[in-house]
């Protein structure tokens, strides 16, 4: 089976062709190259498909082998992935997720892809289609080891919740013990994406993603479009915001739709055994 490893701002991800149905068992696949030390290492795997509703199709596989509805990190490298390849010979092209149809447009430089806008849809706010168990999502409060925490939680594409972290920067400490205890909360039904942000001005936010079936990762491109959405919900931020993250920024803007740039990077690519 032939791989190809990508990353956007350091949110890496596997990519396969899988129009032919070669890897049979995705979810295993997943489990086994996404493993880091012992395998490949991602913290998903992404397969092309087949598609009767778009263009092409694209589905995401989490490191512990659940399947994501949207990525949108990993979207951009898919879209400049099937570029690339001819598989999709478009600057501009319908994808299809299952969290609906995404519409990326590629910042093209001489043929080369510079970079991608996602049309990433319209948030959802609905506590029971995101699921969450709050009469208002947009403010509620959770419970974690012990103490009260206030969350800002809505559906973009998967279920993200925002943590603001007021006047300092949340340590390693914090970060690894409230993530996974958040993810699995009461509150969450299907689980959660949890992001731990700091606002820096109205147009510039910080984000830290503990990420659902996948754990800490460097960036995490739904986060940073519901973290933008919420905080602009609360008054918090402007609809356009610079979103800074470990290895590089995203910009997001917020017009009742989401539209996200971002770059995407190539890392190697070769030939597994495993599908």
């Amino acid at each position: 089976m032939k791989i190809t490893k990508m990353h956007g701002l350091g949110n890496d991800f596997i990519i396969a062709d899988n129009r032919n149905g070669e890897i049979k068992n995705p979810n295993e696949t997943a489990k086994k190259l996404c493993e880091r030390r012992l395998s490949v290492g991602a913290d998903g795997l992404i397969t092309v498909e087949n598609s009767s509703k778009a263009d092409i199709m694209m589905r995401i596989y989490n490191a512990d082998g659940s399947e994501a509805e949207m990525c949108g990190n990993g979207i951009r490298c898919f879209s400049m992935y099937v570029y690339d390849k001819c598989i999709v010979k478009k600057k501009s092209f319908t994808v299809e997720t299952l969290a609906g149809i995404m519409k990326p447009v590629l910042v093209l430089k001489e043929g080369k892809v510079e970079g991608i806008t996602v049309d990433m849809g319209e948030p959802c706010f609905s506590a029971k289609d995101i699921p969450v168990n709050a009469e208002n999502p947009l403010t509620h409060e959770i419970s974690v080891m012990g103490k009260k925490i206030t969350a800002h939680t809505c559906l973009m594409g998967v279920p993200h919740t925002v943590i603001i972290v007021d006047g300092k920067n949340v340590t390693d400490e914090d970060f690894s013990a409230l993530g996974p205890q958040i993810e699995k909360n009461e509150a969450y039904p299907k689980k959660v994406n949890v992001n731990f942000v700091k606002i820096i001005d109205k147009n510039t936010v910080s984000v830290r993603t503990w990420e659902r079936g996948a754990g800490p990762t460097l960036a995490c491109g739904t986060g940073s479009c519901a973290t933008v959405v919420l905080l602009n919900k609360l008054n918090l931020v402007e609809p356009k915001c610079e979103v800074k993250l470990y290895a590089g920024s995203l910009n997001i803007e917020y017009k009742d739709r989401v539209y996200m740039t971002g770059p995407a990077q190539y890392v190697f690519t070769g030939q597994c055994d495993e599908a």
